[in-house]
């Protein structure tokens, strides 16, 4: 193996972002192996993957705890945290084992601190890559860190071995790494025109298309009856209805509760297999409602989408994400109340009256990424 990418399993940014970067890689080195070490589904990467890798799942860091989409346990975030990265240098170890068995010459990491021990311990040059480090995240969980657990000061002594961090956009964090790069996005860019992606996935013309996107977590707790009182508004939601992903645990919010006239669902696994991808969906409506988190925003910036976000918990990422993104996207806030009990309106209203944003995103990060991640190679 040439490349050994090690990917956070929290949530999906981390793998969409790293999915377009390895598409991007493959299109400028094919013959390059990469092998993919990630807690995160296979079947994320099957769908939109334009070159092979070799699979190989680990666990290679626990994230963040999520109850579900809108609220996280910090608690036993910093409890597992604590637990996995005590034992940092004997998995780095058989990493390393690993690494070597492979013929590995380059790590990258986005941005599980195992990544750059094992690197470190292989005697193998790497690449950090990501918005935020996670010694930046539990920091803002001290308070919840079991006594004696001296993880910050693990996940910091790690990140110091990379030999290269690409900084991206929203960023948090990267003070302990020695070299820091900054890119612009890596986001999926629709090429495909909205009217045929609308035709195409029989959505309806007339009214402004609002696409409910909460990622793997779900939301089951949204009263979609309240929110189809916004009758001229239609509201579109994703599942995979022929529940060919269940082993992932890919939970089916959107079949808990029988659709009103003005929610249109939209099979996953249909939209694939005809050919689109979710940023063509993006593209094709007016609004997303979400969470905000990297890859949606990059995705809603990218395609000239309008956001309506609500509060994700206490997750000091939302600051800063909440911060920037009025640069290159409109968006309006919601609160989790009146999002639950579909009080949409308001919120719908107000995003769609804004002018543009004042700066168009500049999506070629994963391009200049590449470059970067060769002249490691080459070093």
């Amino acid at each position: 193996m040439s490349i050994a990418f090690y990917i956070s399993g929290h949530g999906f940014g981390h793998a969409t972002r790293d999915i377009e970067l390895i598409n991007a890689l493959g299109r400028r080195r094919p013959d390059l192996e990469v092998a993919v070490r990630t807690a995160a589904p296979k079947w994320l990467f099957d769908l939109t993957l334009t070159r092979p890798v070799a699979w190989a799942p680990l666990e290679c860091d626990t994230g963040v705890v999520q109850l579900d989409s809108l609220r996280l346990d910090a608690h036993e975030t910093m409890r597992r945290a604590c637990r996995f990265h005590e034992t940092i240098e004997a998995r780095a170890a058989e990493e390393a084992a690993w690494l070597r068995a492979r013929g590995v010459r380059l790590v990258l990491g986005d941005i599980p601190p195992l990544a750059f021990a094992a690197a470190r311990a292989a005697g193998l040059r790497s690449v950090a890559i990501g918005n935020f480090t996670w010694d930046w995240i539990y920091e803002a969980y001290r308070d919840e860190t079991p006594d004696g657990c001296a993880l910050i000061e693990r996940i910091r002594n790690a990140y110091a071995s990379a030999d290269l961090a690409l900084r991206l956009p929203m960023h948090g964090g990267f003070d302990a790494c020695p070299r820091v790069i900054d890119l612009p996005f890596i986001a999926r860019k629709s090429a495909r025109d909205r009217d045929e992606v609308r035709a195409a996935l029989r959505l309806p013309a007339g009214r402004p298309l609002v696409l409910l996107s909460f990622g793997g977590y779900g939301l089951a707790r949204i009263d979609l009856e309240a929110a189809a009182a916004a009758s001229d508004y239609t509201f579109v939601l994703t599942a995979d209805v022929t529940a060919s992903r269940r082993s992932d645990s890919v939970p089916e919010t959107e079949l808990e509760q029988p659709l009103p006239a003005n929610v249109v669902l939209v099979d996953e696994r249909a939209l694939y297999a005809g050919g689109w991808r979710y940023e063509d969906l993006v593209a094709a409506v007016d609004v997303v409602m979400t969470k905000p988190g990297y890859g949606i925003i990059a995705e809603c910036a990218a395609n000239g989408t309008a956001m309506v976000y609500t509060s994700r918990g206490h997750f000091v990422e939302y600051d800063v994400l909440v911060r920037e993104m009025p640069r290159w996207l409109r968006c309006a806030f919601i609160s989790n109340d009146d999002l639950l009990a579909g009080r949409w309106r308001a919120a719908l209203d107000d995003v769609l009256r804004q002018p543009e944003p004042p700066e168009r995103a500049d999506v070629t990060g994963a391009e200049r990424a590449v470059d970067l991640i060769l002249e490691e190679m080459a070093t």
